[in-house]
């Protein structure tokens, strides 16, 4: 049995979850989330407890049960308390602002870059810190737009300018200076 489908979820004060079949409906604080699941897997609620079962054991089957109640407890998390994710910029001149709800940033290059915010995303820009905070309610999607925001400038291994994550560490590599020879 998968050891993360077997857990039960627990429903937090203020969330209400339908289940009508395999599309389960999550309404929360922070909006509102709808997804289509498979139907080999069984989705039950009761008193406020949501448990995630599968007939057999079927590779298959066991693939989607724990996959299943991973994306049903986000759903219920990104409702109730949202997800975010910081990202630091470093480097001479590098700064982020936001226009509307896009985020502008400027990355070394002869032009601007906009990023427009999609719905349920939200953007916040620390300018003296050098951090750029990107939260919305879907995980999925607070990861993919900070991923394409890294990838904008990605962190550069000689003097460790570009985007990053906060707290990833960059190994600097010596360069020429560092050469030691004879």
């Amino acid at each position: 049995m998968s050891r993360i489908g077997k857990l039960p979820i627990t429903l937090p004060k203020g969330v209400e979850v339908k289940i009508d079949g395999n599309k389960v409906h999550v309404k929360g604080p922070k909006g509102e989330l709808e997804e289509t699941f498979s139907p080999l897997i069984g989705i039950e609620m009761e008193d406020g407890v949501i448990t995630v079962t599968r007939p057999n054991d079927e590779p298959q089957v066991r693939a989607l049960h724990g996959t299943t109640r991973a994306l049903l407890n986000n759903m219920i998390v990104g409702c109730s308390k949202g997800f975010e994710k910081v990202l630091e910029f470093k480097g001479v001149g590098y700064r982020a602002e936001i226009s509307g709800k896009d985020l502008v940033l400027y990355l070394g290059y002869s032009h601007p870059i906009n990023v427009p915010a999609p719905e349920g995303i939200a953007f916040d820009v620390d300018a003296k810190a050098h951090t750029i905070k990107v939260s919305g309610r879907n995980r999925h999607q607070v990861g993919l737009i900070s991923s394409e925001i890294r990838k904008l400038r990605p962190p550069e291994h000689y003097h460790g300018t570009g985007v990053r994550y906060l707290g990833e560490e960059v190994k600097l590599k010596a360069g020429k200076a560092g050469k030691t020879g004879k």
